[in-house]
């Protein structure tokens, strides 16, 4: 059963946090380890030799935040690592919720000077919710922060958290010594001078030797005795079954700008970090140890190459085996369909792989024919469950600002919008096309991304509207659904999909709509049927 060692070297997992709290850095120093790259590039730095190696779209590089989702796999003692890098940005929230359905455990990033922030709370209760394995790492101490006990405390009380802490650090900002590693009774001494390479640690069996002094000054050593003193005091001991459950968080202590702590992470993780979970569908449980193939679709990339106007479909695989050229069956078109190119990622770099295991995370090129949430399986009709599209919080009309390009904004719409970046929603009385999104920056996105890479450009225009509402009416027949389409109907729309939508102005407008029409239903998510 080779395939079963395959699935156990697996492990995927996603990195959330606040913006700014250094994500994308802790990411590309991953990447280092597992030797992918050989130096990090810094991800702020007015001499910018490189950008980040995971931001690979150019309006990314010039707002240095991450739009876009990466995935990034690379192998570290014999361990084949998939880390699926999230937008931060709060615009972009609903990307990440997605790919969150897509892994199987997450590292949460967090400022030390800032602490607990309210994008990660948002994320870190989606991750709840799901019971996801959680690791918390925190970040930059080589800066002035927090004290490490009232971050831990933070950390349980912001985010809901049992946490114990891992490794622990000496003195923070201006007097950072290093780290000591209690997963592993090593210390790490910080030089400072490591950013893009790999440091090594001191092995320490005992905390209690005049080595320790020698080493961090006899102040930093007799605080760090005492401050151990009271973690293994207070916080409880580290249980991979809780951690398994979600019901407890191991805690690192870093700088991945300089590279420091990074490495006791990354080794810990691999030690803890479950293999590829089983996932639920609409008919039963799939088991990621299932022979046959299952996988699903969780983002949709228009345009990875500008030139070649190519889309490509992210799949996580749940179960089986993924093998190139073989027909797979698509559940929503019912029909079978295979790929000669399917390809594994390092960010821009994409390599065509001959098959992958449960937990990889494959690129299918694609025309046209996936939307976010589709099945693939050997044969089997199911559905993976949990991928919605939310009511978006933001909606403007979409105007033709070139006569000449109205086919290629219509096509530059349609891909955009199966990618997830926002939906659109087509008025039934005119026809005019709507776009709703989550946050204001997607706006700004899709307007550049029409321009660059389909050569067509949009104005937007204000429009009232405070929800969507997918309508469900309890018989299409009746007088009341009649009544409600009659009277509604300058705010009805389609939404891709073509399900019926009732675009409503106000929250006080949904309650008498609600009062007045009891049999139809309103509700916020796309997925309810």
């Amino acid at each position: 059963m080779s395939f079963l060692k395959e699935i156990q070297k697996r492990r995927t997992f996603g990195i959330i946090s606040h913006p700014d709290a250094g994500k994308t850095t802790l990411t590309e120093k991953l990447l280092l380890f597992g030797g992918a790259i050989q130096e990090a590039g810094a991800v702020k730095s007015n001499k910018i030799k490189k950008g980040a190696t995971s931001d690979f779209m150019e309006i990314e590089r010039q707002r240095g935040i991450s739009v876009a989702t990466s995935v990034l796999a690379f192998n570290y003692r014999d361990k084949k690592i998939n880390i699926l890098d999230t937008p931060g940005h709060k615009d972009f929230a609903e990307d990440t919720f997605r790919t969150l359905t897509a892994v199987d455990s997450v590292i949460v990033v967090i400022d030390v000077a800032k602490g607990v922030e309210e994008q990660t709370e948002k994320l870190v209760e989606v991750c709840r919710m799901r019971n996801i394995p959680m690791i918390v790492f925190i970040n930059k101490l080589d800066r002035e922060g927090k004290d490490a006990f009232d971050l831990l405390d933070e950390v349980e009380q912001k985010l809901g958290l049992r946490v114990t802490p891992l490794s622990f650090p000496i003195g923070m900002g201006y007097d950072f010594k290093g780290i000591y590693n209690i997963w592993e009774k090593k210390i790490n001494i910080f030089s400072g001078d490591n950013k893009q390479t790999i440091s090594a640690g001191v092995e320490f069996d005992d905390i209690n030797t005049p080595e320790l002094d020698k080493l961090v000054g006899e102040t930093s050593a007799n605080t760090l005795r005492e401050e151990l003193e009271m973690v293994y005091e207070v916080y409880p001991d580290f249980n991979k079954k809780e951690y398994d459950e979600g019901q407890l968080q191991p805690v690192f202590f870093g700088s991945a700008l300089n590279n420091f702590g990074v490495k006791e992470l990354l080794d810990c993780f691999i030690d803890i970090a479950p293999n590829p979970q089983p996932k639920m569908s609409d008919s039963r449980l799939v088991d990621a140890k299932e022979e046959k193939l299952t996988g699903f679709v969780f983002k949709i990339h228009a345009n990875m190459d500008p030139k070649h106007r190519d889309r490509l479909a992210f799949v996580k695989i749940v179960s089986g085996t993924f093998k190139r050229n073989t027909p797979y069956l698509h559940v929503r078109h019912n029909k079978k369909v295979k790929f000669s190119s399917p390809n594994a990622f390092f960010a821009e770099k994409k390599e065509i792989v001959e098959e992958s295991f449960a937990g990889d995370i494959v690129g299918l090129h694609d025309t046209g024919n996936f939307k976010i949430g589709d099945t693939l399986t050997e044969g089997e009709k199911l559905n993976f469950k949990g991928i919605p599209s939310f009511s978006p919080e933001h909606f403007r009309y979409v105007n033709n600002a070139d006569p000449l390009k109205a086919k290629q904004l219509y096509k530059g719409l349609d891909q955009l919008m199966d990618e997830g970046v926002a939906q659109l929603f087509t008025l039934d009385m005119n026809g005019r096309k709507i776009i709703g999104t989550v946050g204001a920056l997607q706006y700004e996105v899709i307007q550049y991304r029409l321009e660059h890479e389909y050569g067509a450009k949009c104005s937007y225009e204000n429009i009232a509207v405070h929800k969507a509402c997918w309508v469900q009416p309890e018989d299409e027949k009746n007088e009341e659904f009649k009544e409600f389409k009659r009277v509604k109907q300058r705010y009805l729309a389609k939404d891709k999909q073509g399900q019926l939508v009732f675009l409503a102005d106000s929250a006080f407008t949904i309650q008498m709509t609600q009062s007045k029409y009891p049999t139809v239903k309103l509700h916020f998510t796309s997925e309810f049927k």
